[in-house]
């Protein structure tokens, strides 16, 4: 490649502001084979693989662009978010603390350290970031977003609004931030933004992320107030536009999955697994109350909530080699089956989670999809406590329908359709049924209505079971300050109430379909 080196590495700067990642890369890389190591070159490439995530060339070039000059708070910030897309939380939140000691950060450089700080499940710090650069640039919707996601995690719900308000003047196709605000708070009929929101969804045309994010908005708010017909058709709407345009998802899929799973359950391991009794897994499908039972149990002075860790996922696949995309697939489960080091597996999922679980003795692990993984948490980490969550079958379909999770996560896909929902309902159902058989007495399964209609026999209950002493700060969960980053974030800070049992009933006829194919199934519908 031609032309005067300095020109082509600001063409190669050019190219990654403007996004185009391919570009930037290459004009980078080719660089970097011709002239001597130079820090802005690498971090330029550095992003650019990230960005496209080619994440193990990422780390090293950024690795490399700190070194060499390790006094830049933009290329650790980098580093931050490419380890932390490793699944390496420990070194991710190191490289963030660095570059947030350093002086000279700049808007975007602030905001980059907040989404590591965030991936790493230090809230406290990602909200610090997010708010130094909603202040530096008060005109950056993306910046005001941000702030206001981290505001909810700390529970300030009215600042977070304001937040939301804020991002949605300086930028009214910032389409998730209609349903991030329908999601803060109950709305009445004198107070809500639905003639708003249907004003902005008669413009939308067929952009499918404004449609999904518009009309789950909408239908938040309608129900809120009652107009439950209305609210469950902008639910559809929403949910089939989305899935109109990525429709490769079919539950016989993880139906095979879910099967070789438990046909590879393994025995005991010979060397007993990791010895830690260190981590609690509260499991189950999501919306089912896994997060109000942290709560309870992070209450406690020897507990501390870890929130939704990858961690264990990730500490299986690289301990069988796998080396396909997702982090779980049919390799990984065949190649478990060729009989692991459990006790290495618990050992290294244990240290990956380091050292922010040390904060109290024991540790709430609350990813719900461990229910995937509990005979293979069985082997490597016997003497872990393990606590599934279950809800009624009608609310719990309704409830992840109603939910817009990670997008682009194969592990969601089954929540854009309804009986979608449901079939992987009666998976999960069954995948439960045969832990409790291959695995007895090592899960204590609790039913979600159980616990809130009879909270402190229910709350004594997970406590022992945890074998820990009994403290009165477990009842008052709600007081606990400790950042929340799941969608149940609002809830959980209220007593606790009756108020999400039943819900389903709203939407008996409209719900009829899923009834019949759970009964079908052999499942009970309480009545």
């Amino acid at each position: 490649m031609s032309g005067d080196p300095r020109a082509r590495y600001h063409e190669a700067i050019d190219a990654l502001n403007r996004g185009d990642w391919a570009r930037a890369q290459s004009l980078a890389m080719a660089l970097l084979r011709e002239v001597p190591p130079h820090a802005g070159v690498c971090f330029v490439a550095g992003v650019a693989a990230r960005e496209q995530l080619q994440i193990p060339l990422a780390i090293e070039l950024l690795e490399q662009a700190v070194r060499i000059n390790p006094g830049r708070p933009d290329y650790f910030a980098q580093l931050a978010r490419a380890l932390a897309q490793a699944s390496e939380p420990t070194r991710a939140h190191e490289a963030a603390e660095r570059g947030a000691a350093l002086p000279g950060a700049d808007a975007t450089t602030l905001d980059a350290l907040g989404l590591a700080y965030t991936a790493t499940h230090d809230y406290v710090r990602a909200a610090e970031m997010f708010r130094r650069a909603a202040e530096m640039l008060p005109d950056s919707a993306r910046f005001q977003y941000n702030h206001a996601t981290a505001l909810i995690h700390a529970g300030d719900t009215d600042a977070a609004e304001r937040a939301l308000d804020a991002c949605l003047r300086i930028d009214p196709t910032y389409w998730k931030a209609y349903l991030s605000r329908a999601q803060l708070r109950r709305h009445s009929p004198e107070d809500n933004h639905i003639a708003g929101l249907e004003h902005v969804r008669e413009g939308l045309g067929d952009d499918a992320m404004a449609i999904l994010c518009v009309d789950l908005a909408l239908s938040r708010e309608l129900e809120d107030c009652g107009r439950h017909e209305e609210a469950f058709e902008r639910l559809v709407s929403g949910k089939r536009a989305w899935r109109r345009q990525s429709p490769a998802y079919t539950s016989a899929s993880d139906e095979a999955l879910f099967q070789a799973l438990v046909d590879a359950c393994p025995p005991p391991p010979a060397d007993g697994g990791c010895d830690s009794d260190a981590p609690i897994f509260v499991i189950g499908l999501p919306r089912s109350g896994t997060t109000l039972v942290e709560r309870v149990l992070s209450s406690h002075s020897q507990v501390h909530a870890a929130g939704e860790l990858q961690n264990f996922s990730v500490a299986l696949k690289r301990a069988t080699g796998s080396r396909t995309p997702p982090v779980l697939d049919l390799d990984v489960v065949e190649r478990s089956r060729g009989g692991l080091d459990w006790k290495a597996l618990g050992e290294a999922y244990l240290a990956s989670t380091r050292p922010g679980t040390a904060a109290a003795p024991r540790f709430v692990d609350k990813l719900p999809h461990n229910f995937l993984y509990a005979g293979c948490i069985a082997a490597a980490l016997p003497r872990a406590r393990i606590i599934c969550l279950r809800r009624n079958p009608m609310d719990s379909v309704l409830g992840n329908f109603r939910q817009l999770f990670a997008l682009g996560s194969p592990m969601y896909e089954y929540s854009f359709d309804l009986l979608d929902t449901a079939r992987y309902y009666v998976l999960f159902d069954r995948m439960m049924r045969s832990w409790q058989e291959r695995l007895p007495g090592r899960i204590l399964e609790v039913s979600y209505e159980n616990l809130v209609d009879d909270f402190e026999p229910g709350a004594r209950r997970l406590v022992d079971f945890c074998g820990l002493h009994w403290e009165d700060a477990c009842l008052r969960f709600e007081e606990n300050p400790a950042p929340v980053a799941t969608a149940s974030a609002t809830q959980v800070r209220e007593p606790v109430n009756r108020r999400a049992i039943g819900r389903w009933r709203r939407y008996e006829r409209e719900l009829q379909p899923v009834r019949e194919l759970l009964e079908a199934a052999g499942i009970a519908v309480d009545d």
